[in-house]
């Protein structure tokens, strides 16, 4: 998925949920924030490695126990791991998948592209129109409903 998406799944997830939405933003942000950098420096030679590890994921569900702050963190984190696993899926590259299990398995994508020239490659696949029903989504929840109600909040 494109980043704004991640960041708009943690908006609607942190309302839904009833977690301070803020920080499932910043959950749904950190797998690129801490991946992206680290390939474009050369460090590692994929964007999807310990920020989009199931491992790391599962620390921070260790921490998600402690306190709201790292439950919503935790929110955003797996809806972002979960987002890139059915883009994956649903544009036919189910193998690429495994990037959940870096570093025990090592990958190499069917798509090895920079993030802005992956961005201009994904526009029109069957991700990116679920993408768009994401927004659209979005937009009525937002704009026209001013809530997330027509949805039955788990937590209520």
């Amino acid at each position: 998925m494109l980043f704004p998406t991640h960041l708009l799944a943690g908006y609607l997830l942190g309302r839904w949920f009833q977690l301070p939405v803020a920080w499932v933003v910043v959950g749904a942000a950190l797998p690129d924030v801490i991946d992206k950098p680290l390939a474009m420096l050369g460090v590692v030679d994929l964007y999807h490695t310990i920020g989009h590890s199931i491992f790391t994921l599962l620390v921070v569900g260790l921490l998600a126990w402690r306190s709201r702050l790292w439950m919503a963190i935790w929110v955003g984190w797996a809806s972002h791991l979960a987002l890139d696993a059915l883009q994956m899926a649903i544009n036919g590259r189910p193998g690429d998948v495994t990037f959940l299990l870096w570093p025990l398995v090592r990958h190499t994508p069917d798509v090895r592209l920079p993030p802005l020239e992956f961005a201009i490659y994904y526009v029109g696949t069957p991700a990116f129109f679920v993408e768009l029903a994401i927004w659209l989504l979005a937009a009525y929840v937002v704009l026209i409903r001013g809530n997330v109600e027509f949805w039955e909040s788990p937590l209520r």
